[in-house]
């Protein structure tokens, strides 16, 4: 049976074990798959990514690729062949129809968890989301509130993370990470739509008055927030953790840093909240925009969470604040627009068909 790795040699005298390892990540071609590939290689772990998606980075080479299913147990078994920790971030996003998203979320999760428990294999990060607060009433929010998952992706992300706690009480050390939105090197979505319009030289309508503050976190240090749950000592790090950028302003002044490093002297205008989100949902509707209702319903709110856990008991340090995210952003999509400009589709990876939403960009 695989030791937990906090029980061997720790690497800095804090109990955090920085020893050579072989990591297995779920969803490693994904938007954070790749960019947690390329922190461990750096730090000298071995790395397997499984995957239904072709993980065609120049990293192939260094790493071992499992093109294959978490809903699959042979996929999954295959996969954990000579492994020492998981780190599970694969997952159907939001605009997946609903049965796709439960049978990945949900029983992707569990077959992950199982085959992991029956190799042996004692610790598996689990990534969540902080979309298990729900339409949240307050703020900051913080891991002891209750969960309330909406829509099928906030209901099976709450399901996961129930499902977690009940494969710790079969012994194994599963730490949760509760990322912010998150964004940086390979991440398009949504967040292309705006890139776009800031390279054209067009300003960007907001819904509301921008002044709402809601919270991101650069992808860099959501790896950091992995890392150290998948260091630390298994009786610090098994629990749940939030991560987000420590420092973060308005809406309107964050986006609004983007559109002056574009450099064309365009502005973030507000609309009134109302009359935009029910546009948007008849356009939802008739499928003519990208936009699903978690993104246009919750924009105009204060969205923010506490991270003084993460900091406190993991040390948790992140190094970007929203602004330095979304121009790190921005500024690696201007360099890589020739790879996806013709590409689309509805994961993180590629930029979502703007639909009617490119007419409305002449206006701007």
């Amino acid at each position: 049976m695989n030791s937990d790795p906090s029980s061997n040699t720790p690497g800095s005298g804090n109990g955090f074990d920085t020893q050579p390892r072989h990591y297995m990540i779920t969803g490693g071609a994904g938007f954070l798959g790749i960019n947690l590939v390329r922190y461990l290689l750096d730090r000298g772990h071995q790395v397997t990514s499984l995957d239904i998606a072709p993980f065609d980075y120049p990293e192939r080479d260094r790493i071992r690729v499992i093109d294959g299913d978490i809903r699959n147990r042979e996929d999954v078994d295959r996969s954990l062949e000579g492994v020492d920790i998981v780190v599970h971030t694969a997952a159907a996003l939001p605009l997946y129809k609903a049965e796709e998203i439960y049978s990945t979320d949900i029983e992707g999760s569990r077959t992950v968890m199982q085959a992991a428990l029956d190799a042996g294999i004692q610790r598996v990060v689990h990534v969540s989301s902080t979309a298990v607060y729900g339409i949240p009433d307050h703020h900051p929010l913080v891991e002891e509130d209750p969960m309330d998952g909406v829509g099928p992706y906030g209901i099976a992300k709450v399901e996961a993370e129930n499902m977690c706690a009940s494969f710790r009480e079969q012994g194994m050390v599963v730490p949760i990470v509760r990322p912010k939105s998150f964004i940086g090197p390979e991440r398009l979505g949504v967040f292309a739509l705006f890139y776009d319009w800031a390279k054209d030289g067009r300003g960007f309508p907001m819904i509301g008055n921008g002044n709402n503050r809601y919270q991101l976190c650069d992808v860099e240090d959501v790896c950091q927030g992995i890392y150290l749950c998948a260091t630390g000592p298994a009786d610090r790090v098994d629990d749940v953790f939030n991560i987000g950028a420590r420092e973060f302003t308005t809406m309107k002044e964050d986006y609004q840093a983007v559109l002056d490093v574009a450099g064309f002297g365009k502005k973030i205008r507000g609309f009134p909240a109302s009359p935009v989100i029910w546009t948007l949902r008849i356009l939802e509707a008739m499928k003519l925009s990208p936009l699903y209702k978690w993104v246009y319903e919750t924009a105009c709110e204060d969205s923010f969470v506490s991270i003084e856990k993460a900091e406190r008991v993991l040390g948790f340090d992140p190094k970007y604040s929203n602004k330095d995210a979304l121009i790190r952003n921005y500024r690696w999509y201007l360099e890589h627009l020739h790879e996806f400009e013709n590409a689309s589709g509805v994961s993180h990876r590629v930029p979502w068909g703007q639909g009617v939403l490119r007419v409305a960009k002449l206006f701007f």
